[in-house]
């Protein structure tokens, strides 16, 4: 397993905002998958995705916060928030 090194996308996160590193194992045939997407969509990283597919996750489950749905859609549309 390897460790995630996460470079900051300005356009997504606050300057205030906290950036936690995870170790996270995916299945061969999901990372190929994003490896492929990501080579058909240069706006696009791993990290923009992982960061998508979670925010979407707790939304889609109910959990409900201004700054998870700002980040959801800040990933989906490359969209910048400013307080």
């Amino acid at each position: 397993m390897q460790e995630l090194n996460y470079d900051e996308n300005s356009k997504v996160l606050n300057p205030k905002d906290e950036v936690i590193s995870f170790k996270c194992e995916l299945q061969e045939n999901l990372q190929k998958a994003m490896k492929k997407f990501v080579e058909e969509h240069p706006n696009w990283d791993q990290y923009r995705i992982l960061q998508a597919a979670i925010a979407g996750f707790l939304m889609q489950k109910g959990f409900q916060n201004r700054d998870l749905t700002r980040l959801y859609i800040g990933n989906m549309f490359s969209m910048n928030f400013k307080d």
